[in-house]
């Protein structure tokens, strides 16, 4: 199949480009457009509506949650939204089947107390990236009947914090507390996270372009979750490290979280409630219409192969 890729030069779109290289042909669109081992060729954004011939279009263009809280609302709708809008657009109008766009589980919700976040929540996003990119959800389930009626699938698919080799993301705090040999001071906190690796989405995305897949919202998690606490002591054990946590007071570290906020520290607010939060996420539905029972990549191994990438840096 001829695959389009946007955001191709990114983390997930590098990925995806070494997974599907092998049995498909692959173009992308992003700002810049240097030669990429795998892809024929790049285009620009203006050139998008020109480009024909394409089988499935896997939409990954898009702006990332920022935890320093630099980037203004109308940015995030202007990349979110409108230019989700675009490429949507030029898929109605294409040859095009298929359409993959990712969207966030922060489109669903911003905290899961004590649930475990199902597609069947009512979304309420806090804050303006989930507010982008579920108005961009909405614009394209506005849409879906023109789809059905041209016989193309949609999904929309809403990853948790996706990591592996070469995206640190949270992970990178973590890391460079446990290198330097510093205490981990959150040990009071005890939660339980979902994240999702790089490579059980790219294993899901292979199968949503090759398999006849209802179209529909899919969440995109790992089998297992990790607690923040455990994550720290799996990083030590990569590196060889002995970890110290440290069970300070939580009122304390979240009295130094809301100065770190004010002066632009390593730890701030934001942090710190996404180091600590419990935000467990179902990718039940998915499994379900793939046939599977387990994702290819267990949740452990595959943050040991994230973490150990980061030693090479």
């Amino acid at each position: 199949m001829d695959i389009l890729i946007t955001g191709i030069h990114g983390f997930v779109g590098s990925n995806l480009v070494c997974s599907l290289k092998k049995c498909h042909t692959i173009y992308g669109v992003d700002i810049v457009f240097p030669d990429k081992d795998g892809v024929k060729k790049t285009f620009s954004w203006n050139e998008l509506a020109e480009v024909e011939g394409m089988d499935a279009i896997v939409h990954l263009a898009g702006m990332a949650h920022d935890m320093k809280n630099e980037v203004n609302r109308e940015e995030y709708f202007e990349v979110n939204v409108d230019l989700t809008k675009r490429v949507f657009d030029y898929f109605l109008n294409s040859d095009a089947k298929k359409f993959i766009f990712f969207s966030s589980v922060k489109a669903a919700a911003d905290r899961v107390n004590g649930d475990v976040l199902t597609e069947d929540v009512v979304p309420h996003p806090v804050g303006p990236y989930g507010e982008s990119k579920i108005a961009a959800e909405k614009y394209i389930q506005g849409r879906m009947s023109e789809c059905e009626e041209k016989g193309k699938f949609v999904y929309i698919v809403r990853p948790c914090m996706i990591h592996g080799p070469g995206n640190k993301g949270n992970l990178n705090l973590l890391y460079n507390i446990v290198k330097k040999g510093f205490p981990w001071p959150l040990g009071a906190f005890e939660n339980k996270r979902s994240f999702v690796s790089v490579d059980n989405v790219c294993f899901v995305v292979e199968k949503l372009i090759e398999k006849r897949i209802c179209s529909g919202i899919y969440h995109l998690a790992d089998d297992e979750v990790l607690p923040t606490n455990e994550l720290v002591r799996l990083i030590g054990e990569v590196l060889g490290k002995k970890v110290r946590i440290w069970h300070v007071n939580q009122n304390i570290m979240k009295g130094c979280a809301r100065v770190g906020t004010w002066f632009g520290l390593p730890l701030n607010d934001e942090r710190l409630r996404k180091l600590t939060e419990n935000y467990v996420v179902s990718n039940r539905k998915i499994k379900t219409v793939l046939g599977i029972e387990k994702m290819p990549v267990n949740a452990e191994e595959g943050m040991r192969r994230t973490i150990r990438s980061f030693i090479n840096e």
